[in-house]
């Protein structure tokens, strides 16, 4: 009897350490978790700090070649936007010790809106900053609305196999009436205003409207020409075909006046400003904003107007 009370407390004390022993585990356990979420949490919020603070002025230290990059499509929700890329600018051409500015482009081009409002605001810097220069380099591509900007620069420099030019204007879009006919479907559009369906996807094209779009693309055609000249003055070579839209590899625009010379960011600092230190005055978003763009009705916004609405753009 008494070795049977003695085993029972045995089992018992075992059970009771082993208990124990299993809750201080799972306690550890919930511990490193909790703290891994911790050290998550600060990391991502010093993150953010640090991405906040390189949105705001840049400190330079010294004499410097100011650097902009201008990549990808020139719109106005984009990373290539006329506010961050004027935004940019201004803040170059104000520090004191910029020797000159750099706006490396490789762009295809995008809203002729965007493109007019950076290149006015580099003229009005050149401007109000006589003494800094403004420097185009190209990479891969500057076409379109891209070379609009780049035609406000001081001079242009490109990589041989650059693609340079592309001075035209177009409107796309998709028209569907063939397709709605073979599927049954009937388009009921009403209007108040003859032309308020200007150039409706599901309607079939009007003469009067379609000639009224192209007077409009002309229209901005030529202002694209009066910038492209204003720019390049006497540089640029007397022939109709470098405004039929073509695109020029950069040593045939060097040859046409589209370009100044070959050079890239580094030999430009080095050898043509004379400062080697380049500073990235470049705005970017933070990531919280990159977060939003991928998410919510913009993507489907996007989609939308891309496939039942014509756009005008500088491509």
């Amino acid at each position: 009897m008494a070795d049977e009370e003695r085993n029972w407390e045995r089992e018992t004390l075992e059970k009771l350490s082993f208990a124990a022993l299993k809750e201080q585990k799972t306690a550890r356990r919930w511990g490193i978790f909790f703290k891994l979420l911790t050290l998550a949490y600060v990391t991502f919020l010093l993150f953010v700090f640090l991405q906040w603070r390189g949105d705001g002025d840049v400190i330079s230290g010294g004499p410097h070649t100011a650097l902009i990059q201008l990549d990808g499509v020139i719109d106005a929700k984009g990373e290539a936007s006329a506010e961050k890329i004027t935004s940019a600018l201004q803040s170059a051409f104000k520090d004191k010790n910029t020797q000159g500015v750099i706006l490396r482009i490789n762009s295809p081009g995008g809203s002729p809106v965007q493109s007019g409002i950076i290149h006015d605001e580099v003229r009005r810097l050149r401007g109000v900053y006589p003494n800094t220069l403004l420097y185009v380099v190209v990479e891969d591509v500057c076409a379109s609305g891209g070379y609009f900007v780049a035609a406000s620069a001081d001079k242009i420099y490109v990589n041989k196999a650059s693609l340079v030019g592309s001075i035209g204007v177009l409107m796309d879009g998709f028209g569907f009436t063939g397709g709605m006919e073979k599927l049954g479907v009937e388009r009921r559009l009403l209007t108040a205003g003859e032309n308020k369906g200007f150039m409706d996807p599901f309607s079939p094209v009007d003469p009067q409207q379609k000639e009224y779009a192209l007077g409009m693309l002309n229209d901005i055609h030529q202002q694209f020409i009066a910038v492209v000249k204003q720019g390049r003055g006497k540089r640029l070579i007397d022939n109709p075909e470098v405004f039929s839209g073509l695109v020029w590899t950069g040593q045939k625009a060097v040859e046409l006046g589209l370009a100044d010379g070959f050079g890239s960011v580094e030999s430009v600092a080095r050898d043509v400003i004379k400062a080697e230190s380049v500073v990235d005055y470049t705005e970017k978003s933070n990531p919280v904003e990159r977060i939003a763009k991928r998410f919510g009705a913009a993507a489907a916004k996007s989609f939308a107007e891309f496939t039942l609405r014509e756009s005008i753009r500088l491509r």
